[in-house]
Order: structure tokens, then sequence, then C-alpha cells
């Protein structure tokens, strides 16, 4: 053992580093002007080069993000906003907030609101604009699901189903279906003509917290909250045999928070993102459910929101560190790396 030992420390020096040798680059992280004073709760991409984020600070603000400069911000709202969608033919923005109100702006216009949506009993969770732009849908913690005529404000529809805790709402591109997660841990889908529940996805173990609609309408994606490794997953569903689950992204150690199709590169493996409250952002392999790459972000706390730019840029919300730009290389082996905070 003795004569082992001795082995040891005569080859330790190759652990060492070599005298002159040039340390390893320390990456970078850009700090632009924070586009909020507090806790973020949502951002999405209105333009390849504008998101638009909203939080604690009852602000809505519109960022150039590879700028790096605050364009504007609108106020409205009483209390924090929940979740934020846009139509991008237009430049109209929608809020949803606490306070149990959606406000619409025009991002060409004044800071005042166009149009306000009132009429849910508690805070709205769930907001997205029909594909023509003519339509809003809204959902709520007071277990309804609204459809609205945006140029009026006028409620069209109202449908209430007890325990539908609304958490998220999706309009599928180019149909008249909606898609809401909720607290009672299912998933249903909606046709905006007769405002009914067309179909519903076995409940989940866990509460679902967010969904998101690949871009040729085949897929659906939903996360779940959860601690210590106990749910936290997110799902791969096919939305064309409703309730048909195809895939599980197990990782994250907490809540995933929120779950995205990253926008498809041509002869590369399709993506999917996902944020969690364990402060990380993990991108997985959308068919194999192979995790792929973790970034995780000391000491930003919950990551709740994320928004694909391209192919390559994805912006992601935090409660302790504002907004951060997120670059993603789909090489061979795909890595995440973080680009600046704003």
């Amino acid at each position: 053992m003795g004569k082992l030992q001795s082995k040891f420390r005569r080859r330790s020096d190759i652990y060492k580093a070599k005298e002159g040798a040039e340390p390893a680059p320390v990456h970078q992280v850009v700090q632009y002007e924070p586009a909020h004073t507090d806790a973020i709760n949502c951002v999405v991409s209105l333009t390849s080069d504008l998101c638009v984020s909203g939080g604690h600070d009852q602000a809505v603000v519109v960022y150039e993000w590879r700028a790096g400069k605050r364009c504007k911000s609108f106020r409205g709202h009483s209390r924090e906003i929940t979740k934020l969608c846009c139509f991008k033919e237009s430049s109209l923005v929608f809020s949803a907030s606490r306070d149990k109100s959606v406000l619409m702006w025009d991002l060409g216009r004044d800071t005042e609101p166009v149009q306000e949506f009132c009429g849910h009993e508690l805070v709205v969770n769930g907001v997205a604009v029909s594909p023509d732009g003519s339509k809003l849908c809204t959902g709520s913690r007071d277990n309804s699901m609204r459809l609205w005529d945006i140029e009026s404000g006028e409620c069209l529809q109202k449908h209430t189903i007890s325990r539908n805790l609304v958490t998220h709402v999706c309009w599928v591109p180019g149909s008249t279906s909606i898609v809401q997660t909720s607290e009672d841990k299912t998933i249903r889908v909606w046709d905006s003509r007769s405002w009914q529940v067309t179909n519903t996805f076995p409940a989940k173990q866990h509460i679902q917290t967010h969904c998101d609609i690949s871009s040729n309408c085949y897929h659906l994606l939903s996360s779940s909250n959860g601690f210590g490794g106990q749910g936290s997953e997110a799902t791969l569903w096919d939305l064309r045999q409703p309730g048909c689950k195809v895939a599980e992204y197990r990782g994250h150690l907490q809540t995933t928070a929120c779950c995205v199709f990253v926008p498809p590169r041509p002869g590369y493996p399709a993506l999917v993102a996902s944020s969690s409250y364990d402060s990380s952002v993990k991108i997985w392999d959308q068919n194999t459910a192979a995790c792929l790459y973790t970034l995780t972000l000391d000491g930003s706390g919950p990551l709740v929101s994320l928004a694909p730019c391209d192919s390559s840029s994805l912006l992601c919300a935090s409660f302790n560190s504002g907004l951060h730009q997120l670059h993603l290389d789909q090489g061979t082996v795909p890595s995440l790396t973080e680009v600046a905070r704003f």
C-alpha cells in the first residue's frame, strides 16, 4: 500500500496548472437597464427584436432585447400582472392581472389602455387571441372561461366548470380550438363556436401550470408543479389523438413553471425548453425526452416564463434577477448560455 501511495504522490504534478498557461476565459453576462423594479411573472416575444413583460410592479414593458433598450411602459392595472399575449399581425398586447381584469394596449398609441375586459370574479391567469384577431379568450380562478369581442369589449360567452381554476390558455393556430390547463390537474379543449369542452385529457397527478402548441399544431406541451423531484415534469401530448401521451420530460427538482417548443431549425432534432422554480432551464430532445443541456441561473429564484424568439434565442423571466437573454447553440451537442440580463 505504501508503494502505491508514493506513486500517486510522484505523479500528482500532472494535475497542477502548467506555468505560463493562459487561464480559461470567463464568460461575461451583459447587464442592461432593468425592465422591471420587482419580480417578473411573464414574458412574450412580439417581434424578432421586441419582447413584452409584466410582473409585480404592475407595469407592461416593451423592451428591445437585442439592443438592451427599454422602449415603452404601460400602466393601468391595480395589482400584479399574471399573463400576457400579443397578436403578432398587429401592435396589440393584452395583459391579464390579479385585479380580475384584462387590458388591451396598442404600441403605436399613447400609454392608456385601448380596451378593457372586466367581468371575472378572481385573478385572471389565462389570455389568448384568436387567429383572426377578432376574439379574446380568458380564463380565471373563478372557474370560468370567457370569450370576448376585442373591438367592443363585450363578453360573448361564459362557461363555468366546478373546480376549473384556470392556470393557462392557448389558442390553437388556424383553428377554433382553445386549450387550457387547470389546478384540478386537467387539460381541456374548447370549441370557440359552441363554447363547450370537446375533449378532456386524462388528469395528471399534479397541478398543470402551463401549456404550449407546436408550430404544426400536432402536439401540445403541458407542465406541472411539484417538489423534491416528484411531479415537476413536462408532458408531450398528441393533439390529433386527444389524451394520447407521447413523452414526459423529467429532471426538474421543483415546479416546472413553463414549457415551450423551440422554433424548429432545418436538419436538427426538434427541441423543447422548460423552466423551473429550481432556477434552471433545460433543453430536451422532443422525441426521445433526453435532457440535452441544463443551465442553472444561480440566485435567480423561480424561473416562471420562457419566450422563444428564434431558433437560437430564448428569453427567461425570473423572480429575483429580471429577464435573461439566453443563446441556444443547436450544434451536435446543444448548449445554452446566458448572454445578458435586463
